[in-house]
């Protein structure tokens, strides 16, 4: 790659870290729910309030970049998100903390719609776009482990009264990132003037490949939450552990996933998209076989990793698989693949009615079946371009 083409990947590739951001959510909320004396139901719709945006602005957002370039566009994200991390810190109140996780989500989807497309923008070699995408994952990734020390550290600087102090760390940090990605010149993408309706996205699915890319973006997301949804509550269930011990499980569960991500980076930068995907979603598979059968809090542990370092590529592999199927449309594309994000949540309601009624295993059979759509997905198509 030359290096005018690494300058101006690398604030592309940099601005991956404020993805991770929304991941606060989870411990952030506990303190919201202490500071305003809220139920644990009402703390519930806190997560919703971030991500239900994925379903609600994918599509619009896709084809509404058509027009604003996805430069302009990720700025956009950036700018709502630094909006939304400033507001508690003038007037601090529930209201103005739940608009900062709106603005948060709201800002994150924007985000994720329109980066994925801008790597294209600046990789010159589309062989490497895949690994790219799975480079972007882990910087990801790893926001995700630091923005909950985030947290973390305003409490402990600041008091937990002012655990709010977190936003606008995480509003300096994206402004940071916003300066950096504004002033690198990248040569914006064709425009397309006609208007785009919602109706021409969904008939995108009337692809074949497309509709099992589709599909496989919601499953690979439902196993992801899945994993991570049950990996706590199968290590309580068979080995007795506390509530301080489960958290190890999906603590192993993101950091092999981290891992994975990371050697999958390099490796597809070799080697074809289409047959890394084949061979680490049978290893997948394997693993989550062995979770389901075998004895050992260790082994379990070890197998729980299995999953997620398996797994780790395979969203990048299957977002690249349809930009390259549908190249001329790819921002519609984008748009349409994070509906899917938004969709792949429906799993875990059904995980845990399976839990309910057979236990745990029943549970691990359903993140299988997840797995077995995916298989099919890896082995049932034929795209136009393999990377």
């Amino acid at each position: 790659m030359k290096n005018s083409s690494i300058i101006k990947v690398i604030p592309v590739l940099a601005a991956f870290f404020v993805m991770g951001f929304c991941d606060i959510v989870g411990i952030s909320s506990d303190y919201m729910q202490t500071s305003f004396g809220w139920s644990s139901t009402m703390t519930g719709f806190v997560p919703s309030m971030v991500f239900i945006w994925f379903l609600f602005l994918g599509i619009p957002v896709g084809n509404k970049m058509n027009k604003w370039g996805r430069k302009n566009t990720v700025l956009i994200s950036m700018l709502v998100t630094i909006v939304g991390m400033f507001l508690p810190l003038i007037v601090y109140s529930s209201v103005t903390c739940i608009i900062a996780y709106v603005l948060l989500g709201i800002g994150n989807a924007i985000l994720q719609i329109s980066l994925n497309p801008l790597l294209n923008n600046v990789i010159q070699d589309q062989r490497m776009l895949t690994s790219s995408l799975t480079a972007g994952q882990v910087i990801k990734a790893v926001s995700s482990l630091v923005g909950p020390e985030i947290v973390l550290f305003a409490t402990l600087r600041f008091g937990s009264e002012h655990w709010y102090y977190c936003f606008p760390i995480l509003g300096v940090i994206t402004l940071f990132f916003a300066l950096w990605l504004m002033f690198t010149p990248i040569k914006r993408e064709q425009s397309v003037s006609e208007t785009i309706s919602m109706a021409d996205s969904f008939s995108l699915l009337k692809d074949k490949i497309i509709l099992i890319l589709f599909l496989g973006i919601f499953f690979i997301v439902g196993v992801d939450v899945a994993t991570n949804y049950i990996s706590s509550k199968l290590m309580a269930v068979r080995y007795d552990w506390t509530a301080e011990q489960v958290k190890f499980a999906p603590q192993v569960y993101f950091l092999s996933r981290t891992i994975g991500a990371l050697l999958g980076t390099f490796l597809l930068a070799r080697i074809s998209g289409i047959r890394y995907f084949r061979v680490n979603i049978i290893a997948c598979a394997a693993s989550l076989l062995l979770l389901m059968f075998v004895d050992g809090a260790t082994l379990n542990l070890l197998c729980i990793g299995g999953i997620g370092f398996f797994a780790s590529s395979v969203f990048s592999i299957i977002y690249s698989l349809a930009f390259q199927e549908c190249p001329s449309k790819m921002n519609q594309i984008s748009g349409l693949m994070i509906t899917a994000v938004a969709g792949g949540g429906v799993v875990t309601p059904i995980l845990g009615f399976a839990i309910d009624l057979g236990g745990i295993t029943a549970g691990l059979f359903v993140v299988l079946l997840c797995v077995a759509y995916l298989m099919y997905c890896a082995f049932g198509i034929k795209v136009k371009k393999v990377s």
